[in-house]
């Protein structure tokens, strides 16, 4: 999971790097919040953790611009700022989660991981998104996925494997979460079935199945979508 943190205070800001990064998270930092809008744009991070007092452009203002055209992406505020009334005008502007300075480095850890296991579910829910998968946009609503004019009718659990590569895009996704995406955490996996899935879905979305460009082969590991 890619992190956006963005807080003016060098020694928070590290030391949040460094234990995020320990726990195995790619971090992105920002240190206003001028540069933490344009972060996110270029980068499109998974999870946002914002001050609110940072010079430029405040942290309210950057939750406000991201939540213009994204709804889902997590958002964290951290801030000095206890009232209250900041806390509730954080939440109202779509913030998940406010945690007031100073804070205890493994309450924040916490937090985040309960956040993002939330919202990542909650996204995994909503089969109405559109997406972009290589040179393709995958409907859920419409159960297709269009190149240009070519319309390609697909099953929903076809759309489901897609939404999860998608969502873990450029990651190696194992076997088992695959199977928990599109069949459920009570499906006891037949060995085959997601390979004879893949290979279909090669046949219907790869321009040459034989040399697959989006759903690429880990061996011993799983799948993986590269951006």
């Amino acid at each position: 999971m890619k992190i956006l943190i963005a807080e003016d205070d060098v020694h928070i800001r590290n030391g949040l790097n460094d234990m995020l990064s320990r726990e195995g998270y790619s971090i992105i930092t920002a240190e206003n919040g001028k540069v933490a809008l344009a972060k996110y744009q270029q980068e499109q991070p998974d999870f946002i953790i914002l001050d609110i007092m940072m010079p430029e452009l405040d942290g309210y203002s950057v939750c406000k611009e991201i939540r213009k055209n994204d709804e889902h992406t997590p958002v964290v505020f951290l801030s000095a700022k206890g009232e209250e009334i900041d806390k509730v005008l954080g939440l109202e502007l779509g913030a998940d989660d406010y945690i007031n300075k100073p804070f205890g480095i493994h309450e924040v850890r916490a937090r985040i991981k309960t956040i993002a296991r939330r919202c990542l579910k909650a996204k995994q829910n909503s089969p109405d998104q559109i997406f972009q998968f290589g040179d393709l946009l995958v409907s859920p609503a419409e159960l297709c996925a269009k190149r240009g004019q070519q319309v390609i009718e697909l099953s929903l659990r076809e759309i489901k494997i897609l939404m999860c590569l998608w969502q873990h895009r450029n990651q190696v996704v194992s076997r088992d979460m695959l199977f928990d995406c599109a069949w459920g955490y009570d499906y006891v996996p037949n060995s085959r079935t997601l390979d004879q899935h893949i290979s279909k879905l090669r046949k219907l979305l790869e321009l040459d199945p034989v040399t697959p460009m989006l759903i690429k082969t880990i061996h011993g590991a799983g799948y993986r979508y590269q951006e």
